[in-house]
């Protein structure tokens, strides 16, 4: 086995990567959860757990906060 069938290999199973993650975005079965996401941005509710980065700058000073007692 020389290198060129390696190379040759390693393309093949790129290849069929590829088209696996392909052929699984572009699947009906995923439309939906597709489709969910896309409407997330568009959302009214905050999720819970979610990081506050608002423009008040409070995740900020927890962050700060949190340094002075020596948590990283």
């Amino acid at each position: 086995m020389d290198i060129n069938t390696i190379r040759g290999l390693a393309t093949l199973v790129a290849l069929i990567a590829f088209l696996s993650v392909v052929f699984w975005a572009y699947s009906s079965r995923r439309k939906g959860d597709f489709e969910e996401a896309a409407s997330l941005p568009f959302a009214d509710d905050p999720q819970e757990g979610a990081v506050n980065t608002d423009a008040t700058g409070s995740h900020r000073e927890t962050h700060k906060n949190s340094r002075k007692r020596g948590v990283a």
